[in-house]
């Protein structure tokens, strides 16, 4: 398929979650053709008879040219593109069952936003690796400040679409953007990947400071230095800085930090609150990703050597039952320095 053709396309949609349904509805809208894999047989037959996805995007009306499905090879064979939207910890094993169905020439796109535990991997890398017949340029990430509901709402959204290839990047663009859904190009995957990624680990630090409630002085210092964490990261990893001031960067930061339409925000606040990780992880329906993705930030920065006082007390709070007062101080009374790195 040529990346300039803007026929009615074949698309798969691998995930029915919140984020999974959105956009599938929004790329039904368009008048594509759209196959959405679901796991749960349950979340497929309420899309076909009721056209809603009651378990995870309730309220929302879905488009008629959505199709749902529990079957993978159906939903990625023979597409023209191929967007994986499932949690970073089953992107691999999601993508070792699909990959050999997908053409060369479909464009595979990721909206998930994490770094695999035991690889320490971005989710694009991971599909890289598993699903070796889609080259590189034929690949994305769909990335920026994105609430599903707002989304599925049909709420004034901007995102940004990351390839190597600009062709790619462009393809992606036109095939997402609608009068409501406005999305830019770069070309800085890394960038936008891991500015995506660790945003979440910020936001469950974010939502401890709500829960114990503290000032908007707190949160407005939080963010800033957890986007200067965010940036040294990238920039040892080979992201360009002026990334992490986009969209993908500190767009999705604010959102995500600030808001409780954030899992990752609802997650911190509670333990703020004093509630235990195990209790709250219990009772939810939907995949707080901070709360995996600390673990391999925390194990990423130190493989790196890169200075990451903020997602480390987040990672000690989650996994070594830090007190969250105990952390913060530890933070406040770290060594001076200067505010700015050299880079």
């Amino acid at each position: 398929m040529a990346l300039s053709d803007d026929k009615r396309l074949k698309i798969g949609v691998i995930g029915g979650g919140s984020w999974g349904t959105a956009l599938a509805d929004l790329l039904g809208k368009k008048e594509h053709a759209v196959d959405l894999w679901v796991y749960e047989p349950g979340v497929k037959d309420q899309i076909r008879t009721h056209r809603e996805n009651r378990v995870f995007l309730p309220g929302v009306t879905l488009s008629e040219h959505l199709f749902p499905t529990n079957d993978l090879t159906r939903a990625v064979k023979g597409k023209d593109l191929v967007l994986v939207v499932v949690p970073s910890h089953v992107m691999r094993s999601t993508a070792m069952q699909f990959g050999a169905s997908l053409a060369p020439d479909t464009v595979l796109v990721t909206a998930s936003k994490g770094i695999e535990n035991e690889t320490l991997l971005t989710m694009n890398s991971v599909l890289g690796e598993v699903v070796p017949s889609v080259p590189p340029d034929r690949m994305g990430v769909l990335s920026g400040p994105s609430f599903a509901r707002e989304v599925a709402q049909e709420i004034p959204t901007a995102v940004t679409a990351a390839s190597v290839s600009h062709d790619t990047a462009a393809f992606i663009q036109r095939v997402f953007a609608t009068s409501f859904f406005r999305v830019y190009t770069i070309d800085d995957v890394v960038g936008v990947e891991l500015g995506g990624a660790v945003k979440n680990v910020i936001a469950l630090a974010a939502g401890v400071i709500d829960g114990l409630k503290l000032g908007q002085n707190t949160r407005a210092a939080l963010i800033t230095r957890g986007q200067t964490e965010i940036r040294r990261l990238g920039i040892r990893m080979g992201a360009r800085p002026r990334t992490f001031t986009g969209l993908a960067g500190i767009g999705d930061l604010v959102l995500t930090c600030t808001s409780n339409q954030s899992r990752n925000h609802t997650v911190g606040r509670r333990i703020g609150e004093g509630e235990k990780l195990s209790d709250i992880l219990g009772d939810m329906k939907m995949v707080a990703e901070g709360v995996k993705t600390a673990r391999s930030v925390y194990h990423l920065s130190r493989k790196l050597n890169v200075d990451m006082p903020i997602c480390h007390t987040i990672y000690r709070v989650l996994y070594d039952d830090l007190p969250p007062e105990e952390g913060l101080v530890s933070l406040m009374t770290r060594e001076l320095r200067h505010e700015l790195d050299d880079v």
